[in-house]
């Protein structure tokens, strides 16, 4: 009787090695255990509706969120003023009755009394309106690049939060299966422990083992919910909706890089590109600036009805001097220049962040994917052959139960770990996809 006990937990144990999701048998009085299995069962019902992609995802932020259209709206207002800035001034319509003032009548035989009707028009230099509406496009352009930083912004968050909710339901997946390992492991122990070869200690310590799982379970949990919620706040998906399983990538590999990442950053961040619109802005403020000093005109034409006397008309040319010039369009230029100035100043310490920002995110991609490659082909194949090696020579005697619990939480960290450098690997892409644009071929 002895040695088919020790037979069938030896294979027991080994199945679970090989296979890592082989279900757990429940020990006599081990409630817990079945009230486990049920809640895990319920979660993976709860996690096995249809999975939304992050692409579906992306493309519902894009089209529904609100801070996305409020940025392509402020763009759209901008827009609409280029027409206007380049439109001459309203012009202007008079009506004057020189005569009687109650009621309002021409004198007989004065030839100064009668109704003059007149129309006005303002001329501003030339140039002055081509530069407004130049401001005006530049304006807009800033405020679209603003909108593309915003795009850019919701879906690195999208991704970021996704990748991290990946790992966890990953993690999860991961921790049930060691917790059904554990659950053999303490049958094991127990049956040793119940023939005298093992001792309660081991027992004791198993049982605190799938504790410390239930545990870590239990904030995973917690933060699956807490991430969730964050998902479809960012995708404007109604509050409680279901996400599935997501799908986690498998790999690790960068197509670019350091130098071609910070060229492309500097090229194509939304951030460098909205105060370069701001500079060209302000070049043009200055030569509006400049355009001041000269004088703005209106012309007119009036029409007199005087009645029985032959009717008149009027031609008029106006211009208006700058005359105090010295108080005025001299400061406004040098007003203007010293914004240019600043918009350079802005620009040049936001290429420098962003080089900054784009560097980093380069370095933990790179260190990521360092991680995720030497745990996925040195580190967890080690952990795993440890782990065997402790549970045949615990099976025989030539190990402790201490050492087969470390070697077994070891290699749950290792796997963990692998997860985990590669959640960090795609969220570096997508922080670095913030600057440079689409780095879909960047990974593969």
């Amino acid at each position: 009787m002895f040695c088919v006990r020790k037979w069938l937990a030896g294979a027991l144990m080994m199945a679970l090695v090989c296979g890592w999701g082989f279900p757990a048998f429940s020990a006599p009085g081990s409630k817990a255990s079945a009230s486990d299995d049920r809640m895990a069962s319920q979660k993976m019902e709860e996690q096995s509706g249809e999975t939304v992609t992050l692409e579906q995802l992306i493309q519902m932020a894009l089209s529904q969120s609100p801070s996305i259209e409020a940025a392509d709206q402020t763009a759209q207002a901008k827009k609409a003023r280029i027409v206007s800035e380049t439109t001459l001034p309203d012009p202007v319509l008079s009506f004057q009755n020189m005569g009687d003032l109650i009621p309002p009548s021409l004198q007989e035989g004065d030839p100064s009394s009668g109704r003059f009707y007149g129309i006005e028009q303002e001329i501003p230099f030339p140039g002055k309106l081509g530069l407004k509406g130049k401001i005006a496009a530049a304006e807009t352009a800033a405020e679209e690049w603003n909108a593309e930083e915003v795009r850019r912004q919701v879906v690195a968050d999208l991704k970021e939060v996704y990748f991290d909710y990946g790992l966890v339901m990953k993690s999860m997946e991961i921790i049930e299966k060691d917790r059904k390992l554990l659950q053999a492991v303490t049958e094991v122990a127990q049956a040793r422990y119940a023939v005298g070869e093992g001792s309660q200690q081991d027992v004791l310590r198993a049982q605190l083992e799938l504790s410390r799982v239930q545990d870590r379970l239990a904030v995973l949990e917690q933060r699956r919910s807490s991430m969730g919620a964050l998902i479809n706040n960012l995708a404007y998906r109604p509050a409680g909706s279901k996400l599935g399983m997501p799908g986690f990538p498998e790999e690790a590999q960068l197509a670019f890089t350091e130098e071609e990442v910070l060229r492309r950053a500097v090229q194509n961040a939304a951030s460098i590109q909205k105060q370069e619109r701001q500079i060209s802005r302000s070049e043009h403020a200055v030569d509006l600036a400049r355009k001041e000093y000269y004088p703005d005109f209106a012309l007119g034409f009036t029409y007199v009805d005087r009645r029985s006397d032959p009717e008149m008309y009027g031609l008029m040319v106006k211009a208006k001097v700058p005359l105090y010039f010295w108080r005025k369009q001299r400061l406004d230029l040098e007003s203007a220049r010293l914004n240019l100035s600043a918009a350079r100043k802005q620009r040049d310490g936001e290429t420098s962040s962003v080089s900054y920002a784009a560097r980093n995110a380069y370095a933990l991609a790179h260190s990521a994917q360092k991680l995720a490659q030497l745990y996925g082909t040195t580190v967890l194949p080690q952990a795993q052959l440890t782990f065997e090696s402790s549970l045949a020579s615990y099976q025989v005697g030539d190990s402790d139960f201490r050492m087969l619990m470390e070697n077994l939480s070891m290699l749950l960290e290792y796997e963990l770990k692998h997860y985990e450098a590669l959640a960090d690997f795609h969220k570096a892409l997508a922080r670095l996809e913030l600057y440079t644009g689409s780095l879909a071929d960047a990974a593969r």
